[in-house]
């Protein structure tokens, strides 16, 4: 984790004059002097630290700094969990695959896309299966059909070397959520 997105102006490094001040309870006290705070915070043996600095005024904390700084990286870490996705997942596919590998690679397909991972489809031709070159696209364009209108398509297919490549990537949920209850709708 970076550290240095994760900074707080403490005590003295504070500048404004006035500031808006909290207690370690998260009580408000109310806009005062900053040298006031200081002897507030001085007081309970506990450091100030600036929270929010563009507010007018400034809001600062009266905090355990150890603490307040441990607790402010766990939500970091938490919210960097929760931002998932863009990440290239690649699935391999031969120009001649047999029904049940199909079925299996699609559903890794379908379960990368509702991952938000975009994925990469590779159709690998191997020796005298190069001139047979439109089936490896026909199957390209099988499995964009059967994705429906779930994926939005990144890279048209193209050749690199021995390898027929599309990337595609999810559409966002809400497009998709629209659809489906204007087809419930329909019914």
């Amino acid at each position: 984790m970076k550290n240095s997105t994760l900074f707080w102006r403490t005590d003295q490094a504070i500048r404004t004059p006035e500031v808006r001040v909290i207690d370690s309870a998260g009580k408000q006290l109310g806009v005062m002097k900053l040298e006031l705070a200081l002897e507030k915070a001085k007081k309970a043996n506990l450091t100030l630290v600036e929270i929010a600095p563009k507010a007018v005024p400034p809001v600062v904390k009266i905090v355990e700094f150890g603490k307040f700084r441990y607790q402010e990286e766990k939500k970091q870490r938490e919210r960097e969990k929760k931002i998932k996705g863009g990440e290239v997942k690649e699935i391999r596919f031969s120009p001649f695959i047999a029904q049940n590998d199909y079925n299996t690679r699609l559903g890794r397909v379908k379960e990368f896309l509702s991952e938000k991972n975009k994925v990469r489809l590779v159709v690998v031709f191997k020796g005298r299966q190069m001139g047979s070159k439109p089936f490896g696209f026909a199957l390209l364009k099988k499995i964009v059909t059967e994705l429906g209108e779930n994926i939005s398509i990144d890279m048209l297919p193209k050749f690199m070397g021995k390898h027929l490549m599309m990337i595609v990537s999810p559409t966002s949920k809400k497009i998709v959520i629209v659809k489906e209850k204007n087809a419930e709708t329909k019914d």
